[in-house]
């Protein structure tokens, strides 16, 4: 379902609320100030191998502008089964000092959480479709099946040739991509069943009721919050979590919830790339809900 021109403007403004909230207190510092540790590997065409982020697009899509970025980790073996970061990226945005390109290649997340190491990242698409053909969604959702065809497809793909665990299956997002985890992850049975734990940074699926797509409204998300069943669930956001938290306290009793603020007033997934106690209790989540081979990522 592509958005018609004035939706599309709703998007754009909604996701200016999105990159500078209006509750967010400038007495929070800015994340500039903590020195980057890592960098996002750069993503290349070629064949995927251990320490290489490459561009790959899905049989069934090879004749559209559609792809996913898989990063083997650096440790990687064939024959041996690894946990999987399924990883959707937020809207696109920019601005005078950044841009934030809402593609795979945006998407920095499941680089932060694992460092590169023990576990195959995966940064899916959002698929629009056009008189022209199939094409990346670099807003909202573009055609909600077909985005939900490819997820399920890359996910086969990469647990059939790259080890991928389906026991061990995060699916996580920022932003746009957080509210994906519940939109399009448990949009339907059949998709809700892929995903070992969830982690969601800067928004949650029905908390807002305002964002200009259909299905948006509560009850809606209500029904696809009843498929999240006891999984492990990430929910973080800059400054505060309370909104999130007083939406889901007491409509999934038997969920492991986990709700930590960010204490930087970005609305940012780059904190990933930064040595930061956030970062290293996302990290620490993370080997308990999907737990590495042997050693996992650490400060």
């Amino acid at each position: 379902m592509n958005l018609p021109p004035c939706r599309l403007l709703l998007g754009l403004i909604a996701w200016g609320s999105l990159a500078a909230p209006a509750w967010s207190s400038q007495d929070l510092p800015d994340i500039s100030t903590v020195a980057k540790e890592l960098s996002i590997p750069k993503t290349i065409e070629g064949d995927p191998a251990a320490g290489r982020r490459v561009r790959q697009t899905t049989p069934g899509w090879i004749a559209d502008e559609v792809h996913h970025t898989l990063w083997l980790p650096e440790d990687w073996e064939p024959g041996v089964s690894y946990p999987v970061i399924f990883e959707y990226p937020g809207n696109d945005w920019h601005s005078d000092k950044s841009r934030y390109s809402g593609t795979p290649e945006s998407c920095s997340l499941g680089f932060g959480l694992s460092a590169g190491r023990g576990y195959i990242w995966v940064s899916l698409p959002f698929v629009g479709c056009t008189d022209e053909g199939r094409e990346i969604a670099q807003t909202w959702w573009g055609d909600v099946e077909e985005t939900k065809r490819y997820c399920r497809a890359t996910v086969k793909r990469i647990q059939a040739e790259y080890g991928g665990d389906p026991k061990r299956t995060l699916l996580a997002g920022f932003s746009r991509g957080a509210i994906a985890c519940n939109f399009i992850g448990l949009h339907d049975d059949e998709i809700a069943k892929l995903w070992s734990a969830f982690f969601c940074h800067s928004h949650y699926d029905g908390v807002r009721t305002d964002w200009p797509y259909e299905g948006a409204d509560r009850p809606s998300a209500i029904k696809r919050l009843a498929r999240l069943g006891e999984r492990p669930l990430w929910i973080s956001h800059e400054g505060s979590v309370e909104s999130a938290e007083s939406y889901l306290r007491g409509r999934v009793p038997k969920t492991q919830l986990t709700f930590r603020p960010l204490p930087y007033r970005n609305h940012t997934d780059a904190w990933g790339l930064r040595k930061l106690p956030f970062r290293q209790a996302a990290r620490d989540w993370l080997k308990a809900a999907c737990p590495p081979n042997e050693t996992g990522t650490g400060d």
